[in-house]
């Protein structure tokens, strides 16, 4: 069924002088204004638009692409305070309203706030809240350990950090095993490293082979850049390990033991030493970035 405020892919059906009309199934046709439409649209064509109403309570689509749709959270620049509440810019021409009464805190202009979007039961309209806590539960009943997760950084705690796990629950990031600058709003990729007796969720920003094979190459670059050698081990202090490769005490006795277990390093009384040569990570390629066309239907 298609629902107000998510994208879809949808069929040009008519073409009118201010526009064209798609077909949005159990929402009727809709309309898709002339400025939103590439310039060689035609009726036979379907084509990714975003659905939302109008400041006229119309249902029209856009090829805009919104920050986010309803059912997620999104970080959001406040543009205008009014006497019904703040606009946020979301993306589109038309920004989105946050009521005071969905005010955490009162909005000031130029400000950006955490907000989650969703269709108000009376109007029918997407409006934001920045009372996040209502739309989250901290359980996630269908995610597992080691499952890629989209997260969003929304608070800082003696622990780490809080982040919205897929827009849906809570989850936390522990300080000691973050080791780059996290801000609030941010959205970064994430694993689910943990789930709790309780139901809470512990993450991480890699998972278990990835962390092992970076913090391994972290290790390996710095001694092929000290000519093979590095003064800290086991014992060392955490401090100094941390400064050097940046990680845990925990994570570099792990590490360091499985290269010593691979015959790659020796562990001495003064430090760590390389004894045989060790490929590089290979450089990553940018990822590939996908492009919507217009497309013709299949005959």
């Amino acid at each position: 069924m298609i629902t107000i405020g998510h994208e879809y892919e949808l069929d040009v059906v008519k073409k009118v002088e201010f526009g064209f009309y798609l077909d949005a199934e159990n929402l009727g046709e809709v309309l898709l204004p002339n400025r939103f439409a590439p310039p060689d649209l035609a009726v036979g064509d379907y084509l990714v638009v975003f659905l939302y109403r109008d400041s006229e309570d119309r249902l029209v689509a856009t090829t805009q692409t919104p920050k986010a749709c309803v059912g997620q959270f999104a970080y959001l620049k406040v543009v205008a305070n009014t006497d019904v509440g703040a606009f946020l810019d979301w993306g589109l021409d038309k920004d989105v309203l946050a009521p005071f009464n969905e005010q955490h805190r009162p909005m000031q202009v130029g400000h950006s706030y955490l907000v989650y979007l969703y269709l108000d039961k009376n109007d029918g309209r997407i409006v934001a809240s920045s009372r996040i806590d209502k739309f989250l539960d901290d359980e996630c009943h269908d995610v597992k350990p080691r499952q890629a997760v989209k997260l969003i950084i929304a608070n800082s705690t003696e622990l780490g950090y809080k982040a919205i796990v897929n827009h849906r629950c809570w989850g936390v990031l522990y300080k000691n095993e973050v080791f780059q600058r996290l801000s609030f709003g941010q959205s970064i990729d994430g694993f689910i490293k943990h789930i709790r007796a309780d139901g809470k969720i512990d993450l991480s920003l890699q998972s278990g082979r990835q962390t092992r094979d970076k913090y391994a190459d972290l290790i390996l670059e710095y001694l092929n850049q000290n000519n093979g050698f590095a003064a800290v081990h086991d014992k060392s202090d955490p401090r100094l390990i941390s400064k050097l490769f940046g990680m845990s005490k925990g994570a570099f006795k792990k590490t360091i033991g499985g290269l010593y277990k691979q015959r790659i390093i020796t562990i001495e009384k003064d430090g760590i030493r390389l004894t045989e040569k060790h490929p590089q990570p290979a450089e990553q390629t940018a990822p590939a970035v996908n492009v919507w066309k217009n497309r013709k239907k299949p005959k």
